[in-house]
């Protein structure tokens, strides 16, 4: 009779040579890359300077700091010095850009300077902050080379001011990319979209990249809420609110009313829930689901959106409102946009 002990070293042995041909079959999910993903339907035009590097098997890094740049150097645009100005009729500039090291640098309160997404990778690289603001920041950019500018009002931006100090009135309109109205011809691809009266508002671009080697970055860059307070800072300059990437597991970025974001660490959370095994739009909804359970009844009245992507490529989105749009560029698709599901659906 076999002995209990020979029985059970048998059985060990059938079980661990059983195991070798059945881990031999298990299928690793598939890579898509390089990938781009930004907010909004601008950012299809966004997707595409950041091809010319990824496309190219460049560093995620380097593709979301040109994709911001080609926004940032378009007057008129959702960001950058054409924005419309703070209630004292002053435009200042928010961006935080981050790789895959976790190495990350940001601008808040920048004034005059045309390229704030530069100016924060300078930070990144060149000093031992994360952050500098205002005077220092503007300080620090002229002496890395970077140019001050007259601060003058793009024209319509000066139109719009005007029209605000005759009621002086702050109430940011939600979605206001995704108006049906008629953007003015000749100012490119980054047209803002106007109201029939000609006024128009500014949001934030973010983007968000994982190129051929496997690594993530992200970028966000942002002229703020249009006649906000005198120092406002929302929460696109801010790591882990309008902005996180981590390498091991995705990258996240925001959009909309950025206080409401701050409160819950928005981006950050959206990452570690796709550290749970959510998928991006399982967190993305995670997210929106902690604010509004914060104030449900004030959630309605404004709006947040974020777009996160992981390592393996897939990309998602979820917003409080209906109306936030998102683009997505992968192979030679030449890029689509879609709208993110949201709360408060429309029925």
């Amino acid at each position: 009779m076999q002995s209990r002990r020979k029985f059970i070293r048998g059985a060990a042995f059938s079980w661990s040579a059983l195991s070798i041909p059945m881990l031999s079959f298990a299928k690793k999910a598939a890579v898509t890359k390089p990938i781009v993903v930004s907010t909004w339907d601008s950012g299809l035009a966004v997707n595409a300077e950041a091809w010319k590097v990824l496309g190219k098997s460049g560093k995620a890094i380097d593709a979301v700091e040109v994709a911001a740049n080609s926004i940032e150097n378009t007057i008129n645009c959702c960001v950058g010095l054409g924005g419309n100005p703070d209630r004292d009729g002053k435009v200042t500039l928010d961006a935080c850009i981050m790789d895959e090291k976790a190495n990350c640098g940001s601008v808040a309160f920048l004034e005059k300077i045309k390229n704030p997404i530069s100016v924060a990778r300078k930070v990144m690289e060149k000093t031992p902050h994360v952050m500098l603001v205002g005077e220092g920041a503007q300080q620090f950019a002229l002496e890395n080379g970077f140019t001050k500018e007259s601060g003058a009002l793009s024209a319509d931006a000066e139109k719009t001011y005007k029209e605000w100090l005759k009621k002086s009135e702050y109430k940011p309109v939600m979605n206001i990319e995704q108006q049906q109205i008629k953007a003015k011809k000749g100012h490119g691809p980054f047209a803002p979209n106007y109201f029939e009266d000609g006024s128009f508002n500014h949001d934030t671009m973010g983007t968000i990249a994982l190129d051929n080697s496997g690594d993530l970055s992200g970028a966000c860059t942002t002229s703020g809420m249009g006649f906000k307070m005198r120092g406002r800072v929302g929460d696109s300059p801010i790591i882990g609110a309008g902005l996180f990437v981590d390498n091991e597991i995705g990258a996240a970025t925001s959009s909309g009313q950025g206080e409401e974001v701050i409160r819950v660490c928005g981006t950050h959370l959206v990452v570690e829930m796709m550290r749970a095994g959510k998928t991006p739009k399982e967190a993305c909804k995670i997210a929106v689901e902690r604010i509004i359970k914060i104030n449900p009844e004030k959630a309605r009245d404004f709006q947040v959106g974020f777009i996160a992507i992981n390592k393996n490529g897939e990309y998602g989105a979820y917003s409080i409102q209906p109306g936030f749009s998102y683009s997505v560029t992968k192979a030679d698709d030449g890029g689509k946009v879609y709208m993110a599901e949201s709360h408060f659906a429309k029925k």
